[in-house]
């Protein structure tokens, strides 16, 4: 770990931290919530050892990247412009994608976006959802899953701030870090967290160290910044109008575990093994479910994600 170094790069109005380590072609690697660059700690010692450079930054309203305030300044195309100005300020033309959760996302956009600035694209947990060009993405969520939806819920300014608050960083983070729960994620009656005198045990990959560490990058930068990934949900339904009907036309291997609560979400497994997703992306040249495996694949199989990263770009 000590061998990957971190530096500070202006990019479209916000400085971003970005932990790099390596030299070859170049892997960018994006993160999800509540993740930071660490989320990717064991695959990019793995694939910089294997002749790639690893970057990986904290993305927007993260760790030590700026945490601009309003949730209008999250939208897919500030994301975005902040990792086009990422590698332009690398001298980088193209690189590898690597992503999970909420970066995954970002990732889907990226591509469709500047797909010129991608070689090839791994993506984990979350699939690629097309545009509906008649139904905003919250109303969506509210008229199927219900207000309580965690996503429905983190809508409203401060709610969750004062939740998370009230359970506590380290809480929260184990909670999120070590849930194994496949169905939807929906905001039980007495809060987040369970029960604050039930011990959450770490499961065999997750330090007490490494929860510290993402605890204290929260407790620093708060946890408003992620949330407004969620909270400009709506704003992108607008603001990407335009590439309505757009698939995704990079090279593209899907990982997700069968524990995952996304692959469980209602039609998700539908979408992805009855050819709806195959459709929108239609380069999708490897899927893999794995068995057994939870959202945080990256940490729960730190060595079998880097092989299957591995794998695949070294292809191309």
């Amino acid at each position: 770990m000590e061998k990957i170094q971190h530096k500070t790069i202006s990019t479209n109005g916000i400085n971003m931290h970005v932990a790099e380590i390596g030299e070859g072609q170049p892997v960018l690697f994006l993160h999800g919530f509540p993740e930071l660059w660490y989320s990717w700690r064991h695959q990019m010692l793995s694939l910089s050892s294997l002749g790639y450079r690893a970057i990986a930054p904290d993305l927007r309203g993260y760790g030590d990247t700026d945490a601009p305030p309003s949730p209008s300044s999250y939208t897919v195309f500030h994301i975005v412009g902040d990792l086009v100005g990422l590698l332009d300020a690398l001298a980088l033309d193209k690189v590898f994608l690597v992503a999970h959760d909420w970066g995954a996302i970002i990732a889907w956009n990226f591509c469709l976006l500047r797909p010129d600035r991608i070689k090839a694209l791994v993506n984990t947990s979350v699939v690629f959802h097309p545009r509906n060009p008649t139904k905003k993405p919250l109303h969506s969520m509210r008229s199927l899953f219900g207000e309580d939806y965690y996503i429905c819920k983190f809508q409203e300014p401060g709610w969750a701030e004062e939740e998370f608050a009230r359970v506590g960083t380290t809480r929260i983070i184990k909670s999120f870090l070590c849930s194994r729960k496949p169905g939807l994620f929906c905001v039980p009656k007495g809060g987040l967290g369970g029960n604050p005198d039930t011990e959450i045990t770490l499961p065999p990959w997750l330090s007490e160290e490494d929860v510290n560490y993402y605890a204290s990058k929260f407790d620093q930068k708060g946890f408003t910044g992620g949330l407004n990934y969620y909270r400009a949900l709506d704003l992108n339904w607008e603001l990407t109008a335009p590439y309505t009907g757009m698939q995704i036309k990079v090279p593209v291997k899907f990982i997700v575990g069968d524990l995952d609560l996304t692959y469980n979400t209602p039609g998700v497994k539908d979408y992805i093994h009855k050819g709806g997703f195959k459709n929108q992306v239609p380069f999708l040249q490897e899927l893999v479910i794995m068995e057994g495996v939870a959202h945080f694949l990256t940490q729960e199989r730190p060595e079998e994600i880097s092989q299957h990263i591995y794998d695949f770009i070294k292809k191309f």
